[in-house]
């Protein structure tokens, strides 16, 4: 009887002890008491959230052109397009950005998927007036939730841009061979994140806390995972002003480790059985893809060109994953975006 006893307590306190490990942290919520401040206009969503934004460009009641940007992996809001004043004020864009829920001032969503990202953008433009339709443009993971956009709200968009977006390898429409050559040649440790995040999903928090291995490449900004031109991206970049990051300020679990688990898990939908959104030439929706790219590989998005031949497709020789952020790249993406000036497949 005893050692039955003995053995019930172990089994208990061990699945307490695992629990413990497992579980992350609860967020420290802004403006709670703890929590960072609230130091930007939000919104009320419907399901009780917050959501932080921040608004640029020409004034919106004057604007031609209206588009809501999201922010990439372990970003915010406050890390703004950079767009030229000058192509701002010659089209009369008004931009709008946003935290993904979980990052900088927005709550956490426990329940974040690629819908609700989209559902998120709806709301927000709706609240904000933005009118029945608006342009989405999103950058590397920001890319699923214009993905989100296009499957789950195809009705609002004038027009949509995905730069360098974020690519699930379990998407049911790639050859399995393609997807896992294409994985194999990610550094070992975004490997075994992503591996982790798919199949074992609440291991992650343990695996990107642990200290025994490198976990996520991309999380602790490894120099592996920017090519060449990336490197001469951040030379650049380092001449600028600095800008605080908060996007973790909430806690890493509600905004990282979630990004990781809603990118790389089971989607309710494929990608690429999205049908023509614009059939009468209404609108256009683009990838931007640098052939350097090192995070997001471009034999995957040359294969998704060729699935969905309405999303017109280009391709930058020596880009790298941030190559939109020098040379007037984001200039050449917007008006491509808005006034269909064509740039042929680089």
């Amino acid at each position: 009887m005893v050692p039955r006893i003995l053995i019930v307590l172990s089994v208990v306190l061990l699945g307490l002890f695992f629990q413990a490990v497992l579980r992350p942290p609860p967020p420290k919520l802004c403006g709670s008491p703890g929590g960072p401040p609230v130091t930007s206009p939000r919104i009320k969503l419907r399901d009780g959230r917050y959501l932080a934004y921040r608004e640029d460009g020409v004034q919106k009641d004057k604007s031609k052109y209206k588009i809501i940007a999201v922010h990439a992996f372990d970003s915010t809001k406050d890390f703004p397009l950079p767009v030229s004043k000058e192509l701002v004020e010659e089209l009369g864009i008004y931009l709008l950005a946003f935290d993904r829920a979980g990052y900088g001032e927005s709550d956490p969503n426990p329940k974040r998927n690629v819908k609700s990202e989209a559902l998120d953008i709806e709301e927000l433009a709706d609240q904000l007036e933005l009118g029945q339709k608006f342009y989405v443009l999103g950058v590397s993971m920001g890319g699923y939730s214009i993905w989100g956009c296009l499957q789950y709200i195809p009705n609002r968009l004038a027009g949509a841009a995905l730069v360098v977006p974020i690519i699930n390898y379990w998407w049911p429409s790639f050859p399995s061979e393609l997807s896992k050559q294409a994985f194999k040649r990610l550094i070992v440790p975004e490997q075994r994140t992503l591996w982790i995040a798919h199949n074992i999903p609440s291991l992650l928090y343990l695996w990107m806390t642990q200290k025994w291995l490198p976990s996520s490449v991309a999380a602790m900004h490894h120099p592996e995972i920017f090519s060449k031109h990336d490197l001469k991206v951040l030379q650049k970049m380092m001449a600028m002003p600095v800008i605080e990051n908060k996007s973790r300020q909430q806690g890493i679990y509600e905004s990282i480790h979630r990004d990781l688990l809603v990118a790389f898990g089971n989607w309710e939908f494929d990608p690429m059985n999205i049908t023509d959104l614009f059939p009468q030439n209404e609108g256009s929706v683009h990838i931007w893809q640098g052939y350097e790219d090192r995070l997001v590989l471009v034999e995957l998005q040359q294969y998704i060109s060729k699935k969905l031949p309405w999303i017109q497709y280009h391709e930058i020789p020596e880009g790298g994953h941030m190559f939109m952020l020098v040379d007037g790249w984001t200039d050449k993406i917007i008006r491509e975006l808005l006034v269909g000036e064509q740039l042929s497949v680089l």
